[in-house]
């Protein structure tokens, strides 16, 4: 791949993100990576995100898809996709917990061919941010992950994974809600694909500002760690 010649497919899912969806699009389009891919896909969302993305950010992106019905960040995320087309492609949460002007600490990894997929964590050489039960349960989640998929991660569930486009689009995803996490990291992992860890910032918003995993979440993903673990 081409250092100095390659698109970054930002794939953005979105929910009831209101109040935030219009600042990490223009921190998405500041990010300090050239050529940018941005696509939005608006899970059915009901606050009146729609009517933003469609009448202020349209025109600012690349493409903005619209679900019918809701279909949790997983179906967001499958959706975004198979429509993208860059060389590389990132998830980018719609809240302001991730800061886009890391991009290049995933991203050029695998531009220079260290690596096929990189996860940004939030635990990797740093102190932890946030509440420590999440930080708790992240730890156990990614824990059983790699004990299944024999990697090394410290941060299984975090926003910023990034991967050659070839290779996020020739897995099948199944999973709608969080249970993505868990599935795609044991599905690459049996790919046998090169994957790198490498620390990123984390603003962690509070639970009243914005949506966190909950309880049946944790459970669903513990599931899918099971489920995932041979195909």
């Amino acid at each position: 791949m081409d250092k100095d010649n390659f698109t970054l497919s930002v794939i953005i899912p979105c929910y009831n993100e209101k109040s935030s969806i219009r600042a990490i699009v223009d921190k998405v389009l500041d990010a300090p990576i050239d050529e940018k891919e941005i696509i939005v896909v608006d899970d059915k969302s009901t606050d009146g995100t729609s009517e933003i993305l469609d009448r202020d950010i349209a025109p600012l992106v690349s493409k903005i898809i619209h679900h019918e019905a809701n279909q949790g960040k997983g179906g967001a995320l499958r959706t975004g996709f198979s429509h993208a087309t860059g060389d590389v492609v990132i998830i980018q949460d719609a809240d302001l917990e991730y800061d886009p002007d890391e991009y290049p600490l995933t991203v050029m990894p695998i531009v220079n061919g260290e690596c096929d997929v990189c996860y940004g964590s939030r635990f990797l050489n740093q102190a932890p941010k946030g509440y420590r039960a999440n930080q708790m349960a992240n730890r156990f989640l990614t824990s059983l992950s790699n004990l299944f998929t024999h990697l090394r991660l410290t941060d299984m569930e975090t926003c910023y994974k990034t991967f050659k486009r070839e290779v996020i689009q020739s897995v099948d995803i199944k999973e709608n809600r969080f249970g993505f996490e868990p599935e795609i990291t044991a599905k690459i992992a049996r790919m046998g694909v090169r994957i790198k860890e490498v620390p990123i910032s984390y603003y962690p918003r509070t639970n009243q500002e914005g949506k966190k995993i909950g309880f049946k979440d944790g459970l669903r993903a513990i599931y899918c760690i099971w489920k995932y673990r041979r195909g």
